[in-house]
């Protein structure tokens, strides 16, 4: 009990000596000055620290912000840089987008899907689209549920366009039928557990939240 009010004593001594030296920085104009009573307050605290551990005692000290900082991803380290970016936002737009997206091109509305992804990715879906016309083939997709949906690379381009790869993993059930509709491809009956690699796009300087899927694979 006695140490620990030692310590308090301490540690007011400290805090006291710690603020007069504020005040000092505050009404000082000279860097050089305020770099040396830096420098004291936190000698002063460092032996408080010493002098409490003497004694048996712990203090720990703040290292949140660097600790926080060297944790962080090379992924979350970009995404930190992206003006009011949420990456659970993010992910729930994502997930949105790839229902919407999924659905679209089952259907064959390209009109949608324009708005939605990059004219590369665009002309891939229509060429697709237009075979299976040409052959009478339609799509039927069902989207079941997602097993998960993670940020798993970001970066920033010289032009500052922002590109984030988003790996989802879902159930779904996917047919493909003849002119007769016929199912000559998947079950009703089937559920597919199927991993899709997306890459997201949007400039960082742009004032529109909309993101264009400029890349997709299968993993």
């Amino acid at each position: 009990m006695g140490s620990a009010v030692e310590l308090i004593l301490l540690l007011a001594a400290v805090a006291y000596i710690i603020v007069k030296y504020i005040n000092i920085i505050n009404n000082d104009t000279k860097i050089e000055n305020q770099k040396i009573t830096e420098e004291k307050a936190s000698q002063l605290f460092n032996l408080i620290v010493k002098e409490a551990e003497k004694k048996g005692l712990k203090i720990e000290q703040d290292n949140s912000t660097s600790s926080n900082s060297d944790e962080l991803s090379e992924t979350d380290q970009v995404l930190q840089k992206i003006p009011n970016f949420s990456k659970e936002k993010f992910i729930e737009s994502a997930k949105k987008a790839f229902e919407l997206i999924l659905d679209s091109f089952s259907k064959g509305d390209t009109e949608t899907l324009e708005k939605l992804v990059s004219k590369n990715v665009a002309k891939k879906f229509q060429e697709i689209l237009n075979q299976r016309q040409s052959e009478g083939i339609t799509s039927e997709t069902d989207l079941i549920s997602f097993d998960s949906a993670e940020i798993t690379n970001a970066k920033i381009t010289k032009n500052d366009l922002v590109k984030i790869t988003v790996k989802f993993i879902s159930e779904q059930v996917n047919l493909l039928k003849n002119k007769d509709g016929e199912i000559i491809e998947g079950d009703e009956q089937y559920i597919q557990n199927i991993t899709d690699v997306w890459t997201f796009e949007r400039s960082i300087t742009s004032a529109s939240p909309n993101w264009l899927l400029t890349s997709t694979k299968k993993s």
